[in-house]
């Protein structure tokens, strides 16, 4: 299936579920990736869901991203907070062109990231999210309460990438604005593990629904 491109400019693909009672997953690629990266993934962790799956619109050395970065681990911030509007903006045009109930947001690295950002900032746009190897997108983030909803954070013991006290601070963070966080830290770098998969899957089935 070719991707498609949205009145808000994100190149994406789009997957119909084909299991009402499950919500649909919008999947947020990492650094590299594009719009197929993880819908294997998304059938995974969620038969039947309908799947979202976006393609970062910035380019770092050709490979894309949700935002741009000054360095490794040093976010542009003032692009964060633009990339996540635009975003918010993607999600609720995919909404009313496809018929869907707010997503699950399932991010990986630079797409957890940005997920963090949506969470933090934009109220509503996510009915939940899966977190994966995730840092905190602001160094001063928003304090105002929201409607909280459920947020799982997989963090990696010897994630060279994402220091233990950063993914600390992120939950911290989405704490303080009202979502409801479970954080688990497992015996694992930056890349996904069998574990971080079984994880996520028992925990959609819990909330997914």
């Amino acid at each position: 299936m070719s991707p498609t491109v949205s009145n808000t400019g994100f190149i994406h693909r789009f997957i119909p579920g084909n299991d009402p009672a499950r919500k649909p997953l919008l999947m947020l690629h990492g650094t590299g990736g594009d719009e197929s990266d993880l819908l294997p993934l998304g059938s995974r962790l969620s038969p039947g869901a309908a799947l979202l799956s976006p393609r970062g619109k910035v380019l770092e050395n050709g490979m894309p991203r949700f935002f741009h970065r000054l360095a490794e681990g040093v976010f542009d911030e003032a692009d964060v907070k633009l990339r996540a509007g635009e975003l918010a903006g993607f999600i609720a045009e995919a909404r009313q062109t496809y018929d869907l109930a707010a997503p699950i947001a399932v991010g990986f690295s630079n797409g957890a990231n940005i997920a963090a950002a949506l969470l933090l900032m934009h109220e509503g746009a996510l009915s939940g999210a899966i977190l994966l190897r995730a840092m905190t997108p602001l160094s001063e983030p928003p304090t105002t309460r929201q409607a909280g909803v459920p947020v799982l954070v997989l963090s990696g013991m010897m994630d060279p990438i994402v220091p233990a006290d950063n993914a600390a601070t992120l939950v911290q963070a989405l704490e303080t604005v009202g979502h409801k966080v479970e954080q688990q830290v497992l015996p694992a770098g930056h890349n996904l593990s069998q574990t971080d998969l079984t994880l996520a899957a028992e925990w959609l089935t819990r909330f997914g629904a």
